[in-house]
């Protein structure tokens, strides 16, 4: 299990309405596709916060470049007003693995961050 963190660039507060409900979609979609388990997922206007299970031979990379990858490219594509950025996306993100606290704590951490 991974919890990731990563920001648009510049850190603008550009996932916001249709754009941020749409990039929860599409996520959401790449993860099943690929048979991972989205156990938490928020999408705030400078950041996206995702708990995933995935299987034990997939790196953390793998997981941040296809999220990262379809959603840069479909949410382009569908929002001009995003093409004003040099990328959608930075190149860096945080990873942990839920090894080091519990999957509940992560799980309540990332909750609490919707309500915010």
């Amino acid at each position: 299990m991974y919890h990731f963190v990563w920001t648009p660039k510049r850190r603008k507060k550009v996932l916001v309405g249709n754009i941020a409900r749409d990039c929860a979609g599409l996520i959401r979609e790449k993860c099943d596709e690929l048979g991972w388990h989205v156990l938490e997922l928020a999408i705030q206007p400078d950041h996206v916060q995702l708990f995933v299970q995935t299987f034990p031979t997939t790196s953390a990379s793998d997981v941040v470049q296809a999220c990262k990858g379809v959603t840069s490219h479909i949410l382009c594509e569908r929002y001009p007003e995003l093409k004003k950025l040099p990328s959608l996306w930075t190149r860096s993100y945080f990873a942990a693995s839920a090894g080091n606290v519990s999957a509940q704590t992560i799980e309540a951490y990332i909750a609490a961050q919707k309500g915010r």
